[in-house]
């Protein structure tokens, strides 16, 4: 993933804050507990950074999915239907039982599941759940992304706000939790690429209470709160490696630049393959 190379960890962070930012006691030494509160804010910065990172990585992997199952799945799903009429096509000129068994199977793939919409009073069917149900289980509009990856101006007004609104700048608990749910809604925003309302919530933030300046912690604090930041870190770098290993990634490492055009190149295969398809079910059935 791009941003790996990227990122520094915290204990790097933490090296280069002691060394530049640390205040100086009297005697020309930075106290340790300075020393120390300057490792926790460079090791918070770096993590914020990285969760930024693998953010930005996940909703792109996401619309990607979803991208690609809107606009591929009905040809993919025309393939797999000609797939069936060719085998059974087939099957009805040889009479072969091997030939007919193909077609029986050919043809199970794509039939829905009987009595499933049935079974489940319309929240789904054979295909899978439907988008309105899916929507009240979520508690998210039936809403699209427009494109894999957000716009620059999007991603430029994510990145502002999750540097000041991240939850692990708070220090109270009551704060945190304003933070999460704010960053929350900053996240749907941006998985959707909506400019206008990213603004909206800068404003908002803007304009809402500012945490108030916190005192120097005590030793026992900082190290607690280190050790935290880096589980913290541990934990994102599975998430990063969970995405980076899956089907969905491997596909936008084929095209970095533009993961909209390799969508639109894929399709284009695909449409190649069904006019193929077509040619060799009409030569059967014109044999027949």
């Amino acid at each position: 993933m791009a941003y790996a190379g990227r990122v520094t960890t915290p204990e790097a962070e933490q090296g280069s804050g002691v060394a530049g930012g640390a205040s100086a006691a009297p005697g020309g030494a930075a106290r340790p507990e300075e020393r120390l509160e300057q490792a926790v804010r460079a090791a918070e910065q770096a993590l914020i950074e990285y969760e930024i990172a693998v953010e930005t990585f996940r909703v792109e992997v996401e619309n990607f999915s979803r991208l690609h199952e809107q606009r591929l799945g009905p040809l993919y799903a025309r393939l797999d239907e000609l797939e069936a009429q060719i085998a059974e096509a087939r099957a009805a000129r040889t009479g072969d039982p091997e030939d007919v068994r193909r077609a029986e199977e050919a043809r199970a793939r794509v039939a829905p599941i009987a009595g499933v919409e049935e079974l489940l009073h319309g929240w789904m069917d054979g295909m899978g759940l439907f988008p309105e149900a899916a929507a009240m289980l979520t508690e998210q509009p039936v809403r699209p992304p427009q494109r894999v990856r957000p716009s620059e101006e999007a991603r430029k007004l994510y990145r502002e706000l999750a540097r000041k609104a991240h939850p692990d700048l708070a220090q109270e608990d009551e704060e945190r939790k304003r933070r999460e749910e704010f960053i929350t809604r900053v996240n749907a925003a941006y998985a959707r690429g909506d400019e206008d309302a990213l603004r909206e919530l800068a404003e908002e933030w803007a304009a809402g209470p500012k945490p108030a300046d916190q005192g120097p912690s005590r030793s026992e604090e900082l190290y607690a709160r280190l050790e935290w930041l880096a589980q913290r870190k541990e934990m994102l770098t599975q998430v990063a490696k969970e995405l980076e290993d899956g089907a969905i990634a491997a596909m936008l490492r084929l095209a970095p630049d533009d993961p909209d055009g390799l969508l639109d190149e894929i399709a284009e295969q695909l449409r190649g393959d069904i006019a193929r398809r077509e040619a060799e079910l009409a030569a059967l059935l014109g044999e027949g």
